[in-house]
């Protein structure tokens, strides 16, 4: 009886694939189980270590990565030093030659200039009232205002970048009735061998008097003034 039993429960096979049950033989598999399964490593483990992998520098590697950083560093300081040399070049460069650069318009000999061109006019100072002093310029009021219009046109005239060079003097000539007004002379000197070229351009009626004209609308605003002139009252000739 044992014996029977014992063998009707012997097992044919024990390699996990087949197994014996009462004698008769039953497959049995483990599903998704193959004999290569306990070699795979786990999927999740395996990409950690590789990201870990990825991450870890050897102590080489690191020397390596310093040594590009300082090589970087120390070729960006050449490129600095450099421009900065460039720029400091430059500017010592232009100062020096601001400082020897002799302008050929600045470059003039006044004696050379003999020959007179004059202009004669008048304006009106509206802020003043004609007085009994005024009649004659020998009088102390008559003296007093002519200086000071006189000043006035002269550095007028003198500050000119174009008629500085030219210009010789101002000098008013009369005060008459009507508010007031000046009669005034201005007295050019111009180098002989330009006299053409003077007379068409730079000392031609048209520009002495928009150089005047310019200035009193420049000053138009301090309207309120004893030594304002009205630009709208401003008359110019060439005097012959």
């Amino acid at each position: 009886m044992q014996t029977s039993m014992d063998h009707e429960m012997k097992p044919i096979g024990t390699n996990g694939a087949e197994v014996t049950v009462n004698g008769d033989s039953v497959a049995y598999r483990i599903p998704g189980a193959t004999e290569k399964d306990r070699f795979l490593p786990d999927q999740n483990t395996s990409a950690e270590s590789q990201r870990t992998r990825e991450k870890t520098f050897t102590l080489p590697e690191i020397c390596s990565k310093c040594r590009i950083s300082r090589e970087r560093l120390k070729l960006l300081l050449v490129i600095v030093a450099i421009l900065l040399f460039i720029a400091a070049v430059i500017g010592i460069s232009l100062a020096v030659c601001s400082a020897i650069y002799e302008d050929s318009d600045e470059d003039f000999d006044s004696s050379l200039f003999k020959v007179p061109r004059s202009f004669n006019g008048s304006f009106r100072l509206p802020n003043r009232v004609f007085t009994n002093g005024l009649f004659t310029l020998s009088s102390n009021e008559s003296q007093a205002l002519a200086a000071d219009l006189q000043d006035k046109l002269a550095d007028l005239y003198r500050s000119s970048p174009a008629l500085g060079r030219y210009f010789s003097q101002a000098e008013i000539q009369a005060f008459r009735n009507g508010s007031v007004i000046a009669d005034y002379q201005l007295m050019f000197l111009m180098p002989e061998e330009q006299q053409a070229e003077l007379r068409n351009v730079t000392l031609s009626r048209e520009m002495v008097y928009n150089v005047f004209r310019q200035f009193l609308y420049d000053l138009e605003s301090d309207d309120s003034g004893p030594m304002y002139i009205d630009p709208v009252s401003l008359h110019m000739f060439l005097r012959v």
